[in-house]
């Protein structure tokens, strides 16, 4: 019970919550306030770092409170702060609707909304925490608020990206925004080609429109299915891309795309469910291996970073490890309410 997703990292917590409900985080704040424990606050359990655990002290523990409630009609999502995303997409999708979270629908919610996120549809709807609509948070001296644009909105701040150390979050308001049917999936070249392809992202990403997201990956073609057996481990370049928008228009989009790049050895793009998308990378990223990870931010991509790039990527030792390109761009954070008409997309 105590290990965690980072088989690297490894604590020894005196005792672990598992809170059923709201009732039940409030007694584990109070008794670690008490007792002068240092609390650590498990969501999903996906947390990079390790930060959901801690030595010599008590784990509140939310992965078991999972439920998801979809209003349609007020195009929003109430959900636990247990669940992971894919939970999440599995609700939502039945009514057509996403909340734009990361690439891997193993990540718990309230992690990664709590540190922003990024995803397929954040250049079209912007982050997981732009789309925050209130948060029901349970403060150190166990008093229990609603965060809210009308309610206690000075501390709105926080669960929109402000990190930590200012209550637990035990769930989540989203505002939902049209996304179904989306024009993804990877095109792959191999890493002699990377070059060229790198200078066409960078390029690309200045323009694209907003409902045409792609990330750019270096790494080894994973050696086995679906891949094709004479690709396994090449080093390879990678164009991940999700288009939101009506089929033609998003096919025409990514054909252009096609016409403007090398032929790749594999190219899967075409129609998927989002959800589908949104696991694609589910199985290259299991529980217990010991991962590091570690990003930073530019504004441009000059040819000294794509050779510095090629050059890391020659000596890459396995499939999960790789180097990832993603558009960021300011967003007004107004953005997270508009209603979107198809046709604009």
């Amino acid at each position: 019970m105590r290990k965690l997703y980072n088989g690297m990292i490894d604590k020894r917590p005196l005792l672990i919550a598992r809170c059923a409900d709201v009732a039940d985080v409030i007694t584990a704040v109070n008794f670690g306030r008490a007792n002068q424990l240092p609390i650590a606050i498990r969501g999903g359990g996906h947390n990079g770092p390790g930060l959901g655990s801690v030595d010599d002290g008590l784990i509140i523990d939310m992965s078991q409170m999972r439920g998801v409630r979809v209003d349609p009609n007020a195009g929003a999502v109430r959900v636990g702060a247990g669940c992971v995303t894919g939970e999440v997409d599995h609700a939502t999708h039945a009514f057509g609707l996403a909340v734009p979270f990361g690439i891997i629908s193993t990540t718990g919610v309230a992690g990664l909304t709590l540190s922003g996120d990024h995803g397929y549809l954040s250049r079209q709807y912007g982050l997981a925490a732009d789309n925050l609509l209130e948060a029901d948070v349970v403060l150190a001296d166990g008093n229990f608020v609603t965060a809210s644009e009308t309610d206690n909105a000075d501390l709105l701040w926080a669960p929109r990206s402000g990190g930590g150390n200012f209550g637990v979050v035990t769930s989540f308001l989203f505002k939902a925004h049209p996304a179904k049917m989306v024009y993804g999936g990877p095109i792959i070249w191999e890493l002699g080609q990377a070059r060229e392809i790198m200078r066409w992202y960078s390029e690309f990403e200045k323009t694209a429109p907003d409902n045409f997201y792609a990330f750019l990956g270096l790494q080894l073609v994973p050696p086995g299915d679906p891949f094709p057996r004479e690709h396994w481990n090449k080093k390879m370049c990678v164009l991940m891309i999700c288009h939101n928008g009506p089929s033609a228009y998003a096919e025409k989009a990514v054909n252009a795309l096609r016409g403007a790049l090398p032929k790749p050895i594999i190219d899967w793009a075409g129609p998927l469910p989002y959800p589908t998308v949104q696991t694609m990378f589910d199985a290259l990223y299991p529980t217990g291996l010991q991962w590091y990870w570690k990003g930073d931010f530019a504004k441009d991509l000059p040819d000294a970073a794509i050779e510095a790039h090629i050059a890391a990527t020659e000596k890459i030792p396995s499939p999960i490890s790789a180097m990832h390109l993603t558009q960021w761009r300011e967003i007004d954070r107004e953005v997270a309410n508009w209603s979107i008409d198809p046709k604009d997309l």
